[in-house]
Formats: C-alpha cells, sequence, structure tokens
C-alpha cells in the first residue's frame, strides 16, 4: 500500500471539502495542496503551457507561414498508429481550413517500414510538394532529412520519441525530448506536439490577419482527435496530456467530425466517452487498418465531411478489426502453447518466441497479452520467407525493454523503442542467438520478486466509508489511464454471501461487512474457490442499468482475508 502522511492528506480533505479517501488518493499521487489538486480536479486550457518553449516551434511556423505565402504544397508524413494517424488528420485538417495547400502520406507498415524513407520522399516530391512535415517521426531521419536537402526539398519534423546522438539537418525539429528544449512537460504524444504548433501558427495568422472579416479556427474543435492519439498512445495522463484528454473527450462525446459519429457507431459507443473506450474500442478499429494492411483509410474517415463515406470507412475498418481479432486470438493461442510445450516457464526470466505463420501487424498486441499472463518480459518476432524476420515486445515494471534489447543488439539489424515497448529487426538464422541473449540478459537483472505482479493499493476503505456520493468523488479523477489510474482501495474481512459465475469467467458477489452488504463484479477472475471471508482489492462505482443507478464494487482482485 502507498504510504501517505495523515496529515497532508486531512488538510487537503479540510481545504476542499473532500472525502478522506479521495484527499488520500491525491496525495499518494503526489497532489498535496489545494493549489495543485484544484487544477487536477477541474483542467482547463487556460493552464496549456506557451507553446513557444518547445525549441524550433518559431521556425516551424515561419517556415509553415511562407509555405502560404507561396502556395507551396505541404506533404504531412504520419505514423501508422492511431497517434500518427490523429497527428496526420489535425495539421491536414487544419492547414486546409486556414488557406494552405496540403497532402498527406501514411507509410505502408509491411512495404515502407517505420518513419521516413528516401523512396516515400521521392514519391511526394514527384506530387510536387515543396515541404514535408513530419509528424510521430522524424527524429532519428537522419540520413532521410540528408536526402530531402539533396532533393531540394524542405523537412519539419514534428515528433515526441527519444533523438539519437544527432538530429536530422531539417528546417525545425519540433520535439520537447530535443536536448535544450525548455519546454518542461516532456510526455506528450506526438498529436500533442502537432497540437501545440497549432496553437502558435494561430497566433501567427491572427497577427498576419488571415483571419479580419472570417471566423478564426477554434483549436477546441480539434481536441477530440488530440485525445484519440494522446490516450491511444499510453503516454500519462497527467499535466498538459489531461487537459487535452479531459477536454478531448467532451469533444469526442459531443462528437461533431462525421468520422468521429461513424466510428463511435461501429464500435457501439454511445453518449459520452471514457479513456477505457477510447483505448479498447475506438482506437483498435483506427489502428486496425494500419496493423493488417494500410492505415490511410483511418487518416480518410477522421477527414471527410461525407456521412456516408464516413459510414463506409468505419464500416471497413470494423471488419478489419474482426480479423485482426481473429487473427490475435489465434497467434495468443499458438504462443501460449509454445510456451507449454517448452516447460522453461516459470523458471525463465523472458518469453522470446518465433513463427513464420505470424501477422507482423499483430505480434506485439499478443506480446503484451502474454506480459499479462505470465509476467515475464516478451518478445513475439513473425519469418518472413525471404530469411528476414521483424518482431515487437512488451515489458514489465522494473526492466527497461529498450535497454535490454540494446545489449543483445550484436544478433540484431535493427532496433527501438522505449522502457516498455520495442520493435527489432533480425535474419531469422539469428533468433537463436538473440533469444539466449535475451534471457541472459533478463536472468542478469530481473529478480524472483520482479516476476510476480503486484498490484497497488491506494488506501483502505472502512465500509461505512463506501458510498454512492465516494463514488461519484472518486469520478472527479477522471481521466484515468497512464501516469493516472483508477484508483484501488483496499477493504478486509468481508463475508462472501454469494456467489455465481456469470458470462466469459466473471464472478457475480453479494458481500457483507460491519453492517453494510455490497453487491460486486470480479472480471476474469473464475473459476475460483471462494472462502467465507475475503479481504478485497477493487474501485466503487455507480453501475448504470435501465435508468437505475446502484452502487457496485468492481473486484480487481481478492484473497482469504487475513
Amino acid at each position: 500500500m502507498k504510504r501517505v502522511d495523515e496529515r497532508t492528506a486531512e488538510r487537503l480533505a479540510q481545504d476542499l471539502a473532500l472525502h478522506r479517501l479521495m484527499a488520500t488518493v491525491l496525495v499518494a499521487r503526489g497532489i498535496e495542496t489545494a493549489n495543485e489538486a484544484a487544477p487536477f480536479l477541474a483542467p482547463s486550457l487556460s493552464d496549456m503551457l506557451d507553446p513557444q518553449l518547445l525549441r524550433g516551434v518559431a521556425g516551424a511556423v515561419e517556415r509553415l507561414l511562407a509555405a502560404r505565402r507561396n502556395r507551396e504544397t505541404i506533404c504531412i508524413y504520419g505514423d501508422y498508429d492511431v497517434d500518427g494517424i490523429s497527428g496526420t488528420a489535425l495539421l491536414v485538417s487544419f492547414l486546409r481550413q486556414t488557406g494552405f495547400s496540403c497532402r498527406y502520406f501514411i507509410p505502408n507498415r509491411f512495404d515502407d517500414g517505420y518513419g521516413l524513407n528516401r523512396e516515400a520522399i521521392q514519391g511526394i516530391i514527384d506530387l510536387g510538394a515543396n515541404l514535408i512535415v513530419s509528424v510521430d517521426c522524424g527524429i532519428t531521419a537522419v540520413e532521410e532529412a540528408l536526402f530531402c536537402r539533396e532533393q531540394g526539398i524542405e523537412l519539419i519534423v514534428v515528433d515526441h520519441h527519444l533523438p539519437g546522438e544527432t538530429l536530422p539537418a531539417a528546417v525545425a525539429v519540433v520535439n520537447p525530448m530535443q536536448p535544450g528544449c525548455p519546454y518542461p512537460f516532456k510526455s506528450l504524444a506526438g498529436v500533442g506536439v502537432a497540437f501545440n504548433l497549432l496553437v502558435a501558427l494561430r497566433t501567427a495568422l491572427r497577427d498576419e490577419g488571415a483571419f479580419t472579416g472570417g471566423r478564426e479556427p477554434d483549436l477546441r474543435e480539434w481536441l477530440d482527435l488530440v485525445a484519440l492519439g494522446t490516450i491511444a498512445d499510453v503516454v500519462p495522463l497527467t499535466g498538459q496530456n489531461r487537459i487535452f484528454a479531459f477536454h478531448g473527450l467532451r469533444q469526442l462525446s459531443a462528437a461533431t467530425k462525421p468520422g468521429v459519429q461513424a466510428l463511435k457507431q461501429v464500435a457501439g459507443v454511445t453518449g459520452g466517452v471514457s479513456c477505457g473506450q477510447v483505448g479498447f474500442r475506438l482506437a483498435p478499429r483506427l489502428n486496425a487498418a494500419g496493423r493488417m494492411e494500410s492505415a490511410v483509410p483511418g487518416v480518410d474517415l477522421l477527414l471527410s465531411g461525407d456521412p456516408a463515406e464516413c459510414q463506409g470507412i468505419a464500416e471497413d475498418l470494423d471488419a478489419a478489426n474482426a480479423e485482426r481479432q481473429a487473427t490475435e486470438r489465434r497467434i495468443l493461442d499458438e504462443a501460449i502453447e509454445m510456451v507449454e510445450k517448452a516447460g522453461a516457464y516459470p523458471d525463465c526470466r523472458s518469453i522470446v518466441l518465433a513463427s513464420p505463420n505470424w501477422h507482423q501487424g499483430v505480434v506485439g498486441i499478443v506480446a503484451s497479452r502474454l506480459v499479462e499472463r505470465y509476467h515475464r518480459p516478451t518478445i513475439l518476432i513473425s519469418l518472413d520467407e525471404d530469411g528476414s524476420a521483424k518482431g515487437s515486445g512488451r515489458s514489465i515494471p522494473g526492466f527497461h525493454l529498450l535497454d535490454a534489447v540494446r545489449a543483445c543488439s550484436g544478433s540484431l539489424e535493427r532496433f527501438g523503442g522505449h522502457r516498455y515497448a520495442a520493435g527489432v529487426g533480425l535474419r531469422a538464422d539469428a533468433f537463436g542467438a538473440f533469444a539466449a541473449a535475451f534471457e541472459a540478459e533478463a536472468a542478469r537483472l530481473l529478480t524472483a520478486d520482479d516476476l510476480v505482479a503486484h498490484l497497488e493499493v491506494d488506501a483502505e476503505a472502512q465500509p461505512v466509508d463506501i458510498t454512492p456520493e465516494l463514488a461519484r468523488e472518486l469520478k472527479r479523477l477522471e481521466p484515468f489511464g497512464a501516469g493516472n489510474p483508477e484508483p484501488v482501495l483496499l477493504m478486509r474481512g468481508l463475508r462472501v454471501m454469494e456467489h455465481r459465475v456469470v458470462g466469459d469467467g466473471h464472478l457475480r458477489l453479494r458481500l457483507a461487512g460491519k453492517g453494510r452488504h455490497f453487491s460486486a463484479i470480479a472480471f476474469r477472475l473464475a473459476p475460483r474457490e471462494l472462502p467465507d471471508m475475503v479481504d478485497i482489492a477493487f474501485f466503487p462505482e455507480m453501475n448504470e442499468w435501465n435508468g437505475n443507478s446502484t452502487l457496485q464494487l468492481r473486484v480487481k482482485d481478492l484473497r482469504p482475508a487475513e
């Protein structure tokens, strides 16, 4: 359980008239004063940082303004994930609306690979573009930037990934992670960096009189795209990202864009949109086309103003997502069978598997499923007929995946990523050496305790604390996600009055303690033998059904009462 100074929590509860558990959760997350808590509980766009703090923004704005004056054609070069798709749609939509000539290019995951490449750049030049703006990629494209310069086309890099030792020789590089950038919040998604660029660009357009006699674009109308990319990219939902997610979810709920309306419809999302619905319903459909073939339909959907066209694209994306899910289930079943047959688990410190039957665009998702199941850093590799191999990995807390992959890079042709996710490229005949090296590195770094999943508890509650009022107050901590997870409360010594299995392995419970009775649901925790008395880790929520609102405990884990 997180250690919290009780006096600090009491003072915060008094200052803001909060429930003591609400204040305890805030203090456990480093929010200790009313001045810190107020903007967290009510995120305001007025608290956005000055985009001019981003190194490179001034140069990027100046070059974009010149392109508008000279009627040059700009090509937005995006990545094929949701962050890149939404960032591309954001830039293209705003630039077209404000008088720029703009087109876009999204690389094909299988034909082009990640990021900028010479063939794609040459194709963009052949189509008449004068300026390329990369979004969610480009920070490591040192050779490609030189190629742009040789070919006479200029480049602006808008990215959020870690740079290498050398920055690309671009007109401007806008990335909070680059050395010397004074922008204090370093965890923006690519679409968040792009939005900051547009805030600065709109100010410059206003100063040039571009909106005289016309409507100045309201950038709040594009926050739905910012929320999609920010949430889908699993960046911390704190600071600036919390502002974007909070207001962007409201824009997604309003669904003013035909593409967003169609996407919500095929995903079965009605009314208000939550982070969970973005992460598990909307984003996977935008991602699916890029994973299975091409991400272009995702951008087309977000840009189109034609409801009929949007409906058709959304249905195609929904079908691609269904195909992706079926492929994912097949690969997961095969991977689990390989792990069980190998017999190395639970003694192994890692899981590295390969197959010629695995789809390159899906192995990363399946790796995350294996991490959930076995709590081991996992890399799955797709073997190609030409002897090449590409893989994707996911990690566990305490194990920096990119650093570990770098330590084994003698067997690799290329690699990249960050702490929790990484991609690798290698020859198929190097798989055995890489798997052995990675296992050795994991064995060197991981202890037996690291291989046991831990559920961190924010605060301990008594039955008298758990009321509809508390459940509603805790909702003020939304949006939940990376960096701001849903709170976990602990309640001890509850009697199991009733329990039954419902749905696909879920437990419906009736619990009692100290004169209180609670309805509870425990997802994916059946079958499990239950003692008469249990301790539960849970989150209290209001269950809305048929117009009725009732208190429910969503159990995250349980154990025999201590």
